[in-house]
């Protein structure tokens, strides 16, 4: 599958879902913010990939939001009603997103959305909410093609889109001393929105860097074996592996290094090493130490709100880490909170959208600001795995930990 009909190829199919409902509006909220149902409570709508490829980010964001719901009702709800979450599965299917949210709106008419996981299915569910004018907070949908559209009502909430995420780690491998820099790199990704733009955006600050390119590759979403990649890489022998990853094939590629006997000396990671004890039990605690990746979250970090966050999701879900993909979820119900509490109602979305390209708002994550497309103006952390334990280490004024330079498996 090429790289360009993942990021496009959604458009003739998802969009005739999209435009077949046409100009629906929000009609499901009364002017006062309460159901058009007559009763006491705000319904927030989301479709979430609780099943298929996408089924561990999704179903963490599923806990993010519901942690949320839980403290924000244990605060008196929003705009003084209780919160309810209609959430439905996707199946990581971008024609089911559509439908989803389609159904969502005219069908659960439920009173406000939140986004989904992923850039993939990000991009056709905000079509639905762009052509409803209703409000789109999105926690993982980072691709620099969500922000193109000349959309109003989409909103990212990280730090950054994705092809800016790795750049606090590029611009510090280029700047190590001679001795520690890398001389060649590698850059296996797969063909996905996110993950593709991520590791772009590292390889054109490392190559202006003189660090030679010395393999390249993209790989379909359905990819199981990396058996043939990781040969290529052995064959090429990079110093660094710059590696565009959701979950799975994060996974399945670090196993495929390791099962070869060949690992570079240094290891960066989209997505797969942020998701704390998945991650851990996936590859082996012993693989981890010196693993680089970015990250948009820490449960160490004094943000406003985090303590509580914490503890509520170890209260619910057991975890004393909670993964970033539920903190990330959190986030985005934070900010469509804010703005809804700021403007006081949530009959005209258009003002919430408004509010939100002319504020900024705290979160767990820090603090968030977005540009008239909705695109975020913030700084993304790098994490590092050091003695079993997810450092934050870089930008320094932000970091738990020291960067160290290494990836050293097994040890």
């Amino acid at each position: 599958m090429s790289h360009v009909s993942i990021r496009h190829g959604w458009t003739a199919v998802a969009l005739v879902g999209v435009m077949s409902l046409g100009l629906a509006a929000c009609g499901n909220s009364s002017s006062d913010g309460s159901s058009s149902d007559g009763g006491g409570d705000i319904t927030i709508g989301a479709s979430l990939p609780l099943t298929g490829d996408f089924s561990e980010p999704g179903s963490a964001a599923k806990q993010g939001y519901e942690v949320w719901q839980s403290l924000v009702n244990a605060q008196g709800g929003l705009l003084g009603k209780q919160v309810k979450l209609t959430i439905k599965d996707d199946a990581s299917n971008q024609n089911t997103i559509v439908t989803d949210y389609n159904a969502l709106i005219s069908q659960d008419k439920v009173d406000l959305l939140l986004g989904t996981f992923s850039s993939l299915l990000n991009l056709p569910a905000s079509s639905v909410a762009e052509k409803n004018r209703m409000l789109y907070v999105e926690p993982a949908g980072g691709s620099p093609d969500m922000f193109n559209r000349g959309y109003k009502y989409i909103f990212f909430a990280q730090q950054a889109t994705a092809d800016k995420q790795g750049l606090v780690f590029a611009d510090w491998v280029k700047n190590l001393p001679a001795d520690q820099r890398p001389k060649t790199a590698a850059y296996p990704t797969l063909d996905d929105p996110f993950a593709a733009p991520n590791v772009e955006g590292i390889r054109a600050v490392l190559e202006q860097a003189g660090i030679k390119t010395v393999y390249k590759t993209t790989y379909a979403i359905d990819t199981k074996n990396f058996d043939s990649i990781v040969a290529a890489m052995k064959s090429a022998d990079p110093d660094l592996v710059v590696h565009g990853a959701t979950f799975e094939d994060g996974v399945g590629l670090t196993r495929a290094m390791l099962k070869s006997g060949w690992t570079p000396k240094m290891f960066y990671e989209t997505s797969t090493p942020s998701f704390a004890d998945q991650y851990v039990k996936a590859v082996g605690a012993n693989n981890t130490e010196g693993v680089m990746y970015a990250v948009s979250y820490s449960p160490d970090a004094s943000t406003p709100g985090n303590k509580e966050f914490v503890a509520e999701y170890t209260k619910m879900f057991g975890q004393a880490i909670p993964p970033e993909d539920a903190a990330d979820a959190y986030a985005a119900a934070e900010v469509m909170q804010a703005a809804v509490e700021a403007v006081g109602s949530i009959d005209d979305q258009q003002k919430l959208a408004d509010w939100l390209r002319a504020n900024s708002v705290d979160t767990i994550l820090g603090k968030l600001s977005w540009d008239d497309t909705g695109a975020p103006q913030s700084q993304f952390l790098i994490g590092q795995w050091q003695k079993g334990t997810a450092e934050v280490v870089l930008p320094p004024e932000v970091a738990t930990a020291k960067p160290e330079v290494g990836w050293h498996p097994g040890s």
